[in-house]
């Protein structure tokens, strides 16, 4: 079962602001949040990881 990941938790992992989060989400960029309820949102963690990982791995194919 996916782990789901609330707002404050995704910009601790992501180091991104909130509104970072929704304007990447927005433009495809990052995971888009699922709505849990009519105000509240939590992102699929593994997702976020993913989109840290691609992050890292970009960062190492420009250092080489």
């Amino acid at each position: 079962m996916p782990k789901l990941i609330k707002l404050h938790e995704t910009m601790a992992q992501s180091g991104l602001s909130r509104s970072q989060l929704y304007a990447l989400a927005q433009r495809g960029e990052f995971p888009k949040p699922v709505k849990l309820s009519e105000r509240s949102s939590a992102w699929v963690a593994a997702e976020v990881q993913d989109w840290i990982d691609a992050r890292i791995a970009l960062r190492d194919k420009e250092a080489a």
